[in-house]
């Protein structure tokens, strides 16, 4: 068992690793089937008329509340993991809080008829997301050696691809309905977090080791200067801007579908998308995860990962038609991949204080969650003002390439 706040030199066996990737499953699936399939459904069922103008943005502020949520959720649920004490340990309780709010925020999606109930449910879902995968990513830094990372952070990304394939399938095929597919979902997430749970050892933090719990301490150390710990900064500002290019570029497949290529079979092209992004996606996060361990190098996959996804959204951009998309989703999920499994892996790298890892992690994950919850409705506004998805296929390349350039600074990491 490492020691709190000792660099872990130890590895992981692959019974740690199983149980890991088994709750990211979970989480995937809860997190990614409402966002690619359930959530659009729904609000669109909630519009007769057909007006699908006012559905995507509803839509994307549905997303907006969910992004508000994240930026209080990550950070606060992170640095109360760092000083909970108790024999419990200091991350199980978080997974369990997180696990039961996001379980429970999705039975009551189910039942929802407004988009005001929409918004504030899939709000605190969105927290409960938070605190789970703030609480299991500080794990990584926690109790996997440096040299390890690159490897496990594949795994927890591949189940992402992996969720979205069996989340839709599950919404779509077997638990149809809004109620049945939520409640399908949030069975699942508990069940896949469960094992991980209970057999990871998580050792306690003693009262006199917990940094200071007040408002004042809270508040104050969610500011990381970029001046004092420039990677940190870079990092962030790289993980904030690929993932808002990989958002533009996925958030709102469906109604580009729909109303972009008028495609009759709007769903079950969906499907076919998300299988192509998926298969990429898992391919390329184990592969280059493991590669970047055994060369001791990070930043030049956060590049390759870049440039895949802004050729996929470019030749959509140019040449709109579900062929063009099939090849774009094969590159945007090979870069996405490559991107997620490298770059949590490298931020574990640049964190300023062992003591904190949970807040600084919490921090560097928003990187990744709001621009997630805030592509949908970023995407539909570009949509309606420029007057077409091409604009917001353009747009993706263009942020995701800078988000890649972002990382260049970076010293302490090869």
């Amino acid at each position: 068992m490492v020691a709190i706040g000792a660099e872990p030199v130890r590895r992981v066996g692959g019974w740690w690793i199983a149980a890991f990737s088994a709750a990211w499953l979970g989480l995937w699936m809860a997190q990614l089937a409402p966002v690619q399939y359930l959530l659009p459904t729904q609000v669109d069922g909630l519009f007769e008329g057909g007006d699908w103008k006012r559905s995507t943005l509803d839509f994307g502020l549905i997303a907006g509340s969910a992004a508000i949520a994240s930026i209080i959720a990550y950070p606060l649920a992170g640095a109360l993991s760092d000083r909970t004490t108790g024999r419990f340990g200091r991350r199980r309780p978080w997974i369990v809080i997180g696990a039961l709010l996001f379980a429970l925020s999705l039975l009551a999606l189910g039942v929802q008829t407004t988009v005001a109930g929409i918004m504030v449910f899939w709000a605190l879902a969105s927290a409960g997301f938070c605190a789970l995968t703030a609480a299991l990513t500080a794990l990584i830094a926690d109790q996997v050696p440096v040299g390890q990372r690159g490897l496990v952070s594949g795994l927890a990304s591949a189940p992402q691809a992996i969720g979205i394939i069996l989340g839709v399938i599950l919404v779509t095929e077997l638990f149809v309905g809004m109620l049945a597919g939520y409640a399908a979902l949030a069975v699942l997430l508990l069940v896949l977090v469960a094992p991980f749970l209970l057999l990871v050892p998580d050792p306690p933090l003693r009262r006199s080791q917990r940094p200071p719990l007040t408002l004042r301490a809270l508040v104050t150390g969610f500011w990381i200067s970029p001046r004092a710990y420039p990677d940190f900064g870079w990092t962030l500002l790289s993980r904030v801007l690929v993932n808002i290019g990989n958002a533009l570029g996925t958030g709102l497949l469906l109604y580009f579908l729909l109303f972009g290529l008028g495609r009759e079979h709007a769903e079950d092209d969906l499907l076919v998308l998300i299988v192509i992004y998926a298969i990429a996606s898992v391919v390329a996060s184990v592969v280059c995860g493991q590669l970047s361990d055994r060369l001791g190098r990070r930043r030049v996959f956060v590049l390759i990962a870049a440039g895949a996804q802004a050729l996929g959204s470019l030749g959509i951009a140019a040449f709109p038609s579900f062929e063009t998309a099939i090849v774009g989703a094969a590159l945007a999920g090979l870069g996405y991949g490559c991107f997620l499994s490298v770059d949590q892996a490298l931020a574990t790298q640049v964190l300023p204080d062992a003591a904190s890892r949970g807040k600084d992690l919490g921090i560097m994950n928003l990187a990744s969650a709001i621009p997630q919850a805030l592509g949908p409705m970023l995407g539909a506004l570009i949509v309606l003002v420029f007057g077409g998805f091409p604009a917001l296929f353009v747009a993706s390349a263009v942020v995701g390439v800078l988000g890649a350039l972002a990382i260049l600074p970076i010293r302490s990491v090869r």
